[in-house]
């Protein structure tokens, strides 16, 4: 059979044996393509977290003009501060928004807040814990099968962490927390590297297994309290969610695994060299979707609270322990070096936004930046204050985004300030009712194609943006 390759587009399917293969992006054949539109272009999403927020001192401060992390104005005339010098260059390319927080957690410690970033749940600061689906796993229920992977999971310090205290950002639809991987080189070895001859079989035994394991669970369900039924009910779903994922796996099977340079990068790296460190996560994330290896991925760049390997991050500015940053903002030059390690932040996050500027889109038009959603930001803005978070939201250009401006819905006078040894911003009263950041991600998701109007505690779509 002779194939044309002039008109492959990633819609085309291998079909033999009664089933069908989604082809992976050729990136050998996309100077042939010339017939996409931008309707056929792939829909990215990539979601990064930080934590402890960031300078928020008061107008009053002498610090406010160069350190303040938010811009001064709003709309489209406003100044960036010293923050954000490392992306004035793509000005053009992203929004800036505040005002923005999830209703139900606003007045726990900031040190609760990456369980609930994309998922908006009532998680608490203490008693009982339940979490429910995050923003990248419904995109990815809703894309995952067209990619070999249905998303990438990452963090620096790797797994799951415990109950507020997450070491990933993404949630199953039970609101189980989905462990982080956070070696480069195991990242790239699983997007890279073809598994042993032995696959199949080991895919069929886990077949095998999973049907013997649902078989002897009927039984046992009726001999157990309601309590012990729950539990089961929990585990029964990520068995569901093993079967789902081995078969996806035997479809994939024999599909060659795509082929990538990355002489440029040690996949040996640690967070004990923070700033490659970083450089390289961020890379694997650009492989994944440069290949269309993944179209949704998720990257915790810390944990909350000063706890884990996240922490000394601070050390690529010469400062040691991140989050003691935002503790030392009332000595004198604490607001600048919370600012520059900010700054480093928005550093290797614009430097990851240029390569898919940079890039133009495999097998379809424009740039992957102009098909790329990418969301980055903190569930804390003033110390342990979780309001108004600081979010950035840059790319898809060719999903209706506009950019370029700065969307103030936190008022004149944000909380802000030093934190003095007293009473915390976060037992503050709530002076300013922020708008919910469910409504933003009914917005993206409407926008990368999920039909929706609603997420979580969403009042309705955000329309400015």
């Amino acid at each position: 059979m002779t194939i044309n390759f002039n008109a492959l587009d990633r819609r085309r399917f291998l079909r033999g044996t009664g089933v069908a293969l989604a082809l992976p992006v050729f990136e050998s054949f996309s100077n042939t393509i010339t017939v996409a539109s931008e309707a056929d272009n792939p829909k990215r999403l990539a979601c990064f977290y930080w934590p402890d927020g960031v300078p928020m001192p008061l107008k009053e401060d002498p610090a406010y003009q160069d350190w303040q992390w938010f811009p001064h104005g709003s709309g489209d005339n406003f100044t960036f501060s010293k923050c954000f010098e490392p992306l004035v260059p793509l000005r053009d390319d992203f929004t800036v928004l505040s005002g923005f927080s999830h209703p139900r957690v606003r007045s726990v410690h900031g040190h609760s807040n990456a369980d609930q970033f994309l998922t908006a749940a009532a998680t608490g600061y203490d008693g009982e814990y339940k979490n429910t689906i995050s923003l990248d796993q419904i995109y990815a229920e809703h894309i995952g099968d067209e990619t070999r992977f249905a998303s990438l999971v990452m963090s620096t310090d790797g797994g799951t962490g415990t109950p507020r205290g997450a070491h990933t950002l993404s949630f199953s639809r039970s609101g189980r927390a989905i462990p982080a991987e956070h070696r480069p080189k195991r990242i790239f070895d699983m997007l890279f590297v073809k598994s042993n001859e032995d696959a199949a079989r080991r895919l069929a035994l886990s077949k095998s297994t999973l049907d013997d394991l649902l078989v002897d669970t009927q039984s046992l369900r009726r001999r157990l309290s309601l309590q012990d039924q729950k539990r089961l009910d929990e585990y029964l779903e990520s068995v569901r969610e093993t079967e789902i994922k081995v078969e996806k796996a035997k479809r994939w099977i024999n599909t060659p695994l795509p082929t990538v340079n990355v002489d440029h990068l040690n996949l040996d790296l640690t967070p004990n060299d923070p700033r490659l460190y970083l450089q390289a996560m961020f890379e694997l994330i650009y492989l994944a979707f440069k290949t269309d290896s993944t179209r949704v991925a998720t990257y915790q760049i810390g944990r909350e609270n000063g706890v884990g390997q996240s922490d000394h991050l601070a050390r690529a500015v010469g400062f040691k322990l991140s989050h003691a940053l935002s503790h030392e903002t009332k000595n004198p030059g604490g607001w600048e070096n919370f600012g520059i390690y900010c700054q480093f932040l928005n550093e290797e996050f614009g430097r990851f936004v240029t390569k898919l500027k940079e890039t133009e889109e495999p097998a379809g038009t424009g740039t992957m930046l102009d098909n790329s959603l990418v969301f980055f930001g903190s569930a804390s803005s003033a110390f342990h204050l979780s309001r108004n978070y600081p979010l950035i939201l840059a790319g898809g250009k060719h999903m209706g985004f506009k950019h370029g401006r700065y969307i103030n819905h936190a008022g004149l006078n944000p909380q802000g300030g030093p934190w003095d040894g007293g009473q915390e911003p976060w037992q503050e009263d709530i002076h300013h009712e922020d708008l919910p950041l469910s409504n933003l991600f009914v917005t993206m998701l409407q926008r990368l194609g999920v039909e929706t109007t609603q997420f979580a505690d969403s009042t309705g779509a955000f329309s400015e943006i």
